[in-house]
């Protein structure tokens, strides 16, 4: 897209791009850091029970309903990096990589061993994602056997000041929704690293940042 630096978001939403609030562009052109308190839940019985399972595989905390978060997200040419991290240590990493171009494309999401297809659906400015199948350890997975995952972010004004609103759900049929954790967060300075070195920024990231996230 002309006038914009090339990496993998920039190329894969093309002329699209600009359908995307100027904070979200901001983000997603040149990186960066977002901090702040989410809220966390898992669903009650046997919902519970698989929400905080499943919360343990990811690497997501569920001790306590709120707690502090930080996520640092990388762009490179081909992919793009997503670095959470909790304030308890707790870290959960994902990387995406690009498929054709927006709409028609979709993204490959890499969390540890499971890998999601996943499209983009833009409104007001924000960004949802739509899951179009997954595998595990490079095996294909049926969706039924998979919790229904629901996941967006846009710009909220809150309190005279534009915060990055997000929020992330698991739900299984009949059992309901299994786990969610949301918030909304707010721009900090964000950990560099030289884009020569392979997964430099993630590594940086993931090992080398002190700074924990308080309220």
């Amino acid at each position: 897209m002309p006038g914009l630096p090339h990496n993998a978001a920039t190329h894969w939403f093309g002329p699209a791009f600009e359908r995307l609030h100027p904070l979200l562009q901001a983000l997603h052109r040149d990186g960066g850091a977002l901090a702040g308190e989410i809220d966390l839940r898992t669903g009650t019985g046997p919902a519970g029970v698989l929400g905080r399972r499943l919360a343990r595989r990811l690497g997501i905390p569920t001790d306590r309903a709120r707690r502090g978060f930080r996520v640092d997200i990388v762009h490179e040419p081909e992919r793009m990096l997503w670095l959470r991290r909790f304030d308890d240590g707790s870290e959960l990493r994902s990387v995406f990589q690009p498929v054709g171009r927006f709409p028609d494309g979709h993204w490959l999401e890499a969390t540890g061993p499971v890998r999601m297809r996943l499209s983009v659906d833009l409104g007001d400015g924000g960004w949802r994602w739509r899951l179009l199948g997954l595998s595990a350890r490079g095996l294909p997975l049926p969706r039924f056997l998979f919790p229904r995952t629901d996941a967006y972010k846009r710009i909220e004004r809150i309190d005279g000041e534009e915060r990055y609103r997000f929020a992330v759900s698991f739900s299984w049929f009949p059992f309901g929704e299994l786990l969610r954790y949301e918030g909304a967060l707010h721009a900090v300075p964000a950990v560099t690293a030289s884009t020569a070195a392979p997964a430099g920024a993630a590594n940086v990231a993931a090992h080398c940042s002190a700074q924990r996230v308080t309220s």
